[in-house]
């Protein structure tokens, strides 16, 4: 009996007009977004920064993150599709069998692109807006997206999707939409709550010490602890790219070897000589 199991059978749109509709994942974007600007103000207040110069790194992390994620995922993940279709990787619509199209939106997004986008752009912002180091800003931002990490994962777990394997026990989550039957890791919440202590960490540092001023000491440590947790909790994930995980020593798969550069960037950013931010 899966007594301890919950079956998950919400419906990822919240609300839905015609063709259109609304999914909770785009609600958990939204909620990052609010969310993040808020405590980005706080910090800009405390490092006597302009609060006008959070407009334009909405925009840089907006689009960056899209592009990066999209990319991301087109590239690591789907290439052997994308290939084929080269119009959809930027459009929100599917060719189907019969010729037709159908708007089916971006369901095609890998934090790994995201990792690699937002810094870039991020290395522009710095130069052009802030008149700062670009790890100053990296160390900052990287406080709250580790939250957005933890809104995102909530998104996945509304669409049922990036799931774990089956438990093996009562103990889990039967994601009926994607036509589970017994009880899986629920790994995107794994994931979700580590996330939100890594934030909570993460703003602690960065109020009650004096770590803020060592460039590159919280960035790094966002990255160790960020991709460290994904790395191993891919241990409990479904494989997403069929016959392209478990391909490093027959264990790790896609995921995981995309974390273990970025985490081993963390640690040299944490241990490297640093010098001290001037505010």
């Amino acid at each position: 009996m899966n007594f301890l199991s919950i079956v998950w059978d919400i419906d990822p749109e919240l609300i839905k007009i015609g063709s259109f509709g609304v999914r909770w994942y785009s609600l958990m974007f939204v909620a990052t977004f609010i969310l993040g600007l808020r405590f980005m103000k706080k910090i800009y207040i405390n490092d006597n920064i302009d609060v006008e110069k959070l407009d334009p790194l909405f925009m840089y992390v907006f689009v960056s993150m899209l592009i990066g994620m999209r990319l991301g995922d087109v590239f690591f993940y789907s290439w052997d599709y994308y290939q084929n279709h080269l119009l959809e990787i930027f459009l929100p619509i599917k060719k189907l069998a019969d010729g037709s199209w159908k708007f089916t939106g971006f369901t095609g997004f890998a934090s790994h692109g995201a990792a690699i986008g937002i810094p870039i752009a991020l290395y522009f912002y710095a130069k052009k807006h802030l008149q700062k180091p670009w790890l100053f800003i990296l160390d900052r931002l990287g406080i709250v997206v580790a939250l957005a990490g933890f809104f995102i994962r909530l998104g996945n777990f509304f669409n049922s999707e990036i799931y774990g394997k089956p438990t093996g026990s009562s103990f889990g989550v039967i994601f009926k939409r994607a036509g589970e039957t017994v009880p899986c890791h629920p790994t995107q919440l794994y994931e979700a709550f580590s996330y939100l202590v890594l934030f909570f960490a993460l703003w602690h540092f960065y109020w009650k010490t004096d770590k803020k001023n060592q460039s590159g000491f919280l960035f790094g440590l966002f990255m160790v602890v960020l991709w460290s947790l994904r790395f191993f909790i891919e241990f409990l994930k479904k494989a997403q790219v069929e016959g392209r995980e478990d391909w490093v020593f027959n264990s790790l798969n896609t995921g995981q070897v995309l974390s273990i550069p970025l985490v081993l960037i963390g640690f040299w950013l944490m241990f490297r000589k640093n010098k001290t931010v001037e505010n």
